[in-house]
């Protein structure tokens, strides 16, 4: 099939994926990938391919803003979204977004997704801020 990557352009997705992964989110790409083999072998490669690899080297957004997009995206999810949102703040400050201008974009998802999805947030905010508190970071 003419639309199949081959092994070589894959296995560059998945190295560029990876480095983008640990260095964007601070935490191994193994270990991240290694969570998911038990239940599904190769999605966490899928993800690091795609996401980091492809998604995140696109061009028209700066690291910061596509960071602030995700950890906003993610909360509108609600409770499902509040952990991914928790790791993506972090990835965040590292693109250098401020505290409060990651406070800002959760309080503004109040009008997309509602009160209580924003509060939730919020709090996932203060979660993630205390850890990254608690580590020096």
């Amino acid at each position: 099939m003419a639309n199949e990557l081959t092994p070589s352009a894959t296995d560059t997705l998945y190295k560029l994926g990876s480095e983008t992964f640990t260095s964007s989110l601070g935490t191994s790409a193994a270990e991240f990938e290694k969570g998911f083999e038990d239940i599904a072998p190769g999605f966490g490669r899928l993800i690091l391919e795609a996401e980091f690899g492809t998604a995140y080297h696109r061009p028209g957004l700066d690291l910061k803003t596509r960071e602030l997009i995700i950890v906003a995206t993610c909360a509108t999810l609600g409770a499902t979204g509040y952990g991914a949102a928790k790791m993506h703040i972090g990835a965040a400050l590292r693109a250098g977004a401020t505290r409060a201008e990651i406070v800002e974009a959760l309080v503004q998802i109040t009008f997309a997704a509602g009160l209580p999805t924003s509060i939730g947030a919020l709090e996932a905010a203060r979660d993630a801020f205390a850890a990254l508190d608690k580590e020096g970071r």
